[in-house]
């Protein structure tokens, strides 16, 4: 046993080791970069002769491009193109590779002539360009605001480039187009090597196999194909790493010690990039440690963990660079060859190129590979209008007739003319064209004779997500171009790869525009502009359902499950707040973020509400002929994912899960060296070998605690071993172990050897962030935390309440970004954030006043798309992001709750339950050290007790407090007592809705309507009993001729009318065909969303669920 924990322990010693190893390489390398970045900054421009410059056009010869210097005031003093010149540009040739760091633009000298703001490409050939993007996607470039400042604009991720090409955009308006420009950065040192789609490197291990923790790949590549294998390794135990090329993405195969069965051989990979085969320069950097691994390409990175339980990767022999060689038959290839150059290749710190080109015996060349990039064949041009550009070609009909061409292409158009040919005789012609997202190729003959062949629907390639240019890849020889909108010797777009990285979030599919880009939530179970939104949960393990299309018929789902309201509770305490009572719930612990819902059962008692997950095996366990060599094993599986049940239980106030071990002659603990003959297992996999209400580590059971053991010389019932049946049943309450994820049971093989066990459901109470308040009571206090990491999504939400007029409830800044939420009056909460785009501002107004000291709920959103506000139950107010502008938001100093730091006035009140992106905020611990703030809120309304209930409103007073239960389904002093109503023949109640100014100013739409708006939202539930039929339940009606009805049918199913467009027929569905009409309590929800209706009919048990998208 010693000898074992020594191995462990020096295992993990090792451990600690590399990984202290790796991180003292990361961070020198760290620090070699911020030194080459350091020195990475010599101007490049000055110093070149007047061949390296050239333009679209120029002025005058003084206005030449060799007078673009930086602050050169010779002859014109700058460059100027001539006034006709309609796509004007400035080349700069920097007569080798080098590594760009940043730019700089100056108008032309003393005059009214400068650029304001321009695009930036480039080229390692002077042949085929590349749109340069910063971080966010923008590709345009600030300029300057006069003649004489110099504004240096640093690349975001540097450029390895040759050729830079500076397209003006805007001008001075009172003047024109003035440039002068400088470049910074160094010469860059390559190391090249092209292979020509039948060729590889082999670089061979000096042992038999090579057996890492650590890799470190880095390389840079330009390709010509869309398919090839960049990097392949494997060994015999079935370690795998494959790094290819596929339709265009790199995808990275990779499979550690893991040479147990699979159910599937289908390999996975991770998929990064899209369009890496448009001949420029892409780099490349993986870095794995143990089971961590990240991928970049183009500084867009992945994480992830690879799958099972093996650290190491074992590679025999050799690793492969370019393609697959097959064993013993030189020149056959397994996969499809990488066609294109490799630079820098560099395997674990080994310039695999630089051992090739000197010849070393560690590398071995398979196939032509050369050491200089050869020019691509291929030749891009880009038609930037569908109405005016066109490339006309000499007639390329053979004197026989025949006609065959050949070209690649990309668009988002589904419709336009790709190819024209007349032919002869004439009339006769030959057109290719897209046709509502299809090709067609017709043969139009003389008079109206017309063949057609239809083939590929373009529309399910652009769902690869794969396009984003308009361009025909072809090969020029002779072209005579007509039109001024014809970009040659680059495939470039309107906009940059929007869809990269995928903005859209919980694996939503992209796809993309000519200006903006759009998220397909279809089957995420998520919603909104960016699917950040959780919808519908009908399975417990993730929020995932694949909704029904537009008018197909509504699916019945499992009476067993509950459908409940489009955004989840956090917690079984939450849903009591809102009037629940007991039964089965879906809980969102982090709320919208990663983790799906989960379903539960929540358990509401009158002192605690419990949340309730069991698992698989619930019945009472026998266990017989089991030792040490071959235990019984018991494994437990519950409803929901590690990440999952660790949310639960760390959200959690407490928890707890019972044991029972019935046992016969079956003993715990009771050998010589102590070691246990039964153990189970916590939520991490860990041994664990303590009974039932002990601390961790001690090896006891609960009886030794009560000092009630049936033999006091043992510390366990059953360690007495006695022929008769005894018992050790406890409770395990240590969170950080809980739940029990295996029982293992090794001592029944003796004769009348047995036992039985039972481990109870994981079982918890309390909502750790629900109640977590803290009280301000100066306005020069406040807590602060470390700086948000919003970059791309923000999803903050919290209670407050206050007396005062005003006050900020947070903030972060940075440089220049910030974001904000503050009570700006009594009346209004305000959301403001500034991404670099300007302040943007999201208001909502209340009725009512809002510092009347009772809780306010607050959520305000901020995606790539859109921003939104919620402040109680008033309609949600969204502001949309302007199309081209920045997408991420830097901040950079602490975050400040409840003050600012830009000395606004500061929060005086309670604020409880902040959360950000599913991290909820300890409010409580960091008000204890800090002055003028105290943990929790005072007030009879402000615990976790329920004190009114079905959502009625808990309001202070000075001497108690009252419930008001006009929100409420309920009446009665604490909103618990049932308000009814009974019917007679031709009796109805009417309600008009008549809201208030201040509400109406925060929809979309007149307050009356019903909106077919995709944000619009109505919560509707009633029970009822009736044996009439049919029977008219519920009708809501405006003005304008839109309607919902609920009602029963001649046969006492249930029907319910949309009639939200006039201009059309209404929508019906019937989601119970049972007879409701029964005398029996019935309960309805219905939940509408947009176009997506949810509905719920319960009886006394569960009846049905239904969903319908109308």
């Amino acid at each position: 046993m010693q000898a074992l924990i020594r191995a462990q322990v020096e295992q993990i010693n090792k451990l600690e080791e590399m990984l202290q190893q790796v991180l003292t390489q990361q961070r020198s390398a760290q620090s070699n970069m911020q030194e080459l970045s350091d020195n990475c900054h010599n101007p490049l421009v000055s110093a070149l002769p007047p061949l390296s410059f050239q333009s679209s056009s120029q002025s005058s010869g003084s206005h030449a491009a060799f007078s673009a210097k930086l602050n050169r005031r010779e002859g014109a003093g700058g460059w100027s193109p001539m006034m006709m010149d309609h796509n004007p540009w400035l080349q700069v040739d920097l007569r080798e590779l080098m590594e760009v760091m940043a730019v700089a633009t100056q108008g032309r000298y003393d005059s009214w002539d400068w650029v304001s703001s321009y695009l930036l490409l480039y080229s390692d050939t002077g042949h085929i360009w590349k749109q340069y993007s910063q971080e966010d996607g923008l590709e345009r470039f600030v300029g300057n605001v006069n003649s004489e400042s110099v504004v240096q604009n640093k690349l975001f991720h540097p450029l390895k480039t040759r050729f830079l090409r500076f397209v003006p955009l805007d001008w001075n308006p009172s003047g024109y187009i003035g440039l002068r420009v400088e470049v910074f950065g160094c010469s860059y040192k390559s190391y090249v090597a092209d292979f020509d789609g039948r060729s590889s490197l082999l670089y061979r291990f000096n042992q038999k196999s090579m057996s890492t923790v650590k890799d470190v790949i880095s390389l840079r590549f330009k390709s010509h194909q869309a398919e090839g294998v960049l990097l392949h390794g494997e060994g015999q135990r079935g370690d795998y790493m494959t790094l290819e090329l596929h339709r265009g993405r790199l995808d990275l195969y990779l499979n550690l010690d893991d040479s147990r069965p699979r159910v599937s051989s289908r390999r996975v990979p991770i998929t990064v990039g899209s369009l890496l085969d448009d001949q420029h320069w892409h780099s490349v950097h993986v870095e794995r440690f143990n089971r961590q691994v990240n991928v970049s390409v183009d500084a867009h990175t992945q994480h992830f963990q690879t799958k099972g339980e093996g650290c190491s990767l074992d590679v025999d022999y050799e690793l492969s660079f370019g393609g697959i060689p097959l064993p013993g038959k030189p020149g056959t290839f397994l996969r499809k060859n990488f066609l294109g150059c490799m630079e820098n290749l560099y395997y674990n710190g080994i310039n695999i190129i630089d051992l090739a080109k000197r010849h070393k015996p560690q590398i071995h060349s398979v196939g032509n590979v050369t050491f200089s990039c050869s020019l691509p064949q291929l030749v891009a041009c880009t038609f930037l209008s569908s109405s005016s550009s066109i490339l006309s070609l000499p007639p390329a009909v053979s004197p026989i007739g025949e006609f065959s061409v050949r070209f690649q292409f990309r668009t988002w158009n589904p419709e336009g003319l790709l190819m024209l040919l007349q032919l002869d005789p004439n009339p006769q012609k030959l057109e290719l064209q897209i046709s509502n997202s299809w090709l067609h190729l017709s043969l139009h003959g003389a008079g109206r004779q017309k063949s057609e062949l239809s083939a590929v629907l373009f529309a399910a390639c652009r769902g690869l997500q794969v396009l984003f240019v308009a361009c025909h890849v072809i090969q020029v020889l002779f072209a005579a171009c007509r039109g001024l909108q014809v970009l040659f010797a680059a495939c470039r777009g309107l906009s940059g790869p929007m869809c990269l990285p995928n903005l859209c979030e919980h694996g939503a599919r992209c796809s993309q525009t000519w200006t903006t880009f759009s998220c397909d939530c279809s089957g995420t179970g998520y919603s909104g502009a960016t699917c950040h939104n959780c919808h519908v949960q009908l399975s417990g393990a993730a929020c995932h359902l694949e909704l029904p299309s537009i008018c197909e018929t509504a699916v019945t789902h499992s009476p067993s499950l509950l459908l409940l309201a489009a955004i989840f509770e956090a917690s079984c305490e939450a849903y009591r707040l809102s009037g629940g009572s007991s039964g089965f719930y879906f809980i969102d612990p982090d709320g919208s973020s990663p983790l799906g819902p989960l379903q539960v059962f929540c358990n509401m008692t009158e002192k605690k509400v419990w949340t309730v997950l069991s698992h698989n095996n619930t019945a009472l366990v026998r266990v017989q002929n089991s030792s040490l060599q071959k235990p019984h094993v018991t494994t437990f599986s519950y409803n929901a994912s590690a990440e999952q049940l660790r949310a639960v239980v760390s959200g959690s106030d407490q928890c707890q899960q019972e044991v029972v071990y019935t046992c016969r002659k079956s003993r715990l603990f009771n050998t010589k060296d102590g070691s246990p003959l039964s153990w189970w297992l916590d939520r991490e996999g860990e041994r664990r070998s303590y009974w039932g209400g002990f601390l961790p580590g001690v090896q006891q059971c609960s009886c030794s605690l009560e000092e009630n053991c049936m033999d006091m010389n043992y510390f366990c019932n059953c360690d007495a071993d006695r022929d008769a049946w005894t018992n050790d049943t406890g409770l395990l309450s240590y969170k950080d172990h809980l739940p029990v994820s295996q029982l293992v049971v090794g001592d029944t093989d003796r004769m009348g050897s047995e036992a039985l066990h039972h481990i109870g459901p994981l079982r918890c109470y309390g909502d750790r962030s629900l109640w977590n308040a803290a009280s301000f009571y100066q306005e020069s206090s406040y807590l602060y935390f470390p700086s948000l990491q919003v970059e791309l999504t923000s999803d903050i939400s919290f209670y407050f309440k206050t007396g005062s007029p005003s006050g900020v409830f947070l903030e972060n800044q940075g440089l220049k970004d910030f974001i904000r939420l503050e009570l700006s009056s009594p009346l209004v909460v305000t959301f403001s954030y500034d991404v670099g785009n300007g302040p943007a501002v999201l208001s909502v107004k209340s009725h009512l006043p809002l510092n009347d000291r009772q809780w306010h709920y607050v959520r305000a959103e901020r995606n790539v798309k859109e921003a939104s506000l919620q402040v109680d139950q008033l309609p949600l107010r969204f502001l949309e992001a302007p199309a081209d502008g920045h997408l991420r938001l830097h901040l950079s100093s602490q975050l400040f709750v409840g003050g600012a730091a830009s000395q606004q006035r500061g929060f005086l009140g309670c604020i409880r339950s902040l959360t950000v992106n599913g991290v909820n905020f300890d409010l409580e611990e960091r008000a204890k050290m800090t002055p003028g703030v105290s943990s929790g809120c005072p007030g009879y309304c402000s615990g976790s007790n329920s004190l009114c209930h079905n959502r009625g409103r808990c309001i202070e007073k000075s001497n108690g407090y009252i419930c008001d239960c006009s929100q409420s389904a309920y009446g009665g002093a604490i909103c618990n007592q049932e308000v009814s109503v009974s019917f007679d023949r031709e009796s109805s109640v009417t309600y008009t809705f008549q809201e208030p100014f201040s509400v109406m100013q925060n929809r979309s739409s007149h307050a009356a309507s019903i909106s077919t708006d995709s944000r619009a939202r109505e919560d509707m539930a009633f029970s009822f009993v009736t044996s009439q039929k049919p029977a008219m339940l519920m009708t809501i009606s405006t003005f304008s001729q839109q309607y919902i009805a609920v009602i029963l049918t001649r046969n006492g199913s249930l029907q319910i009318w949309y009639h939200l467009q006039t201009d059309r027929s209404p929508d019906m569905f019937s989601p119970v065909l049972s007879d409701l009409a029964d005398g029996r309590l019935h309960r309805i929800r219905i939940h509408r969303v947009g176009k997506n209706v949810y509905v719920q009919v319960s009886s006394p048990q569960p009846e049905t669920e239904e969903i319908y998208k109308s």
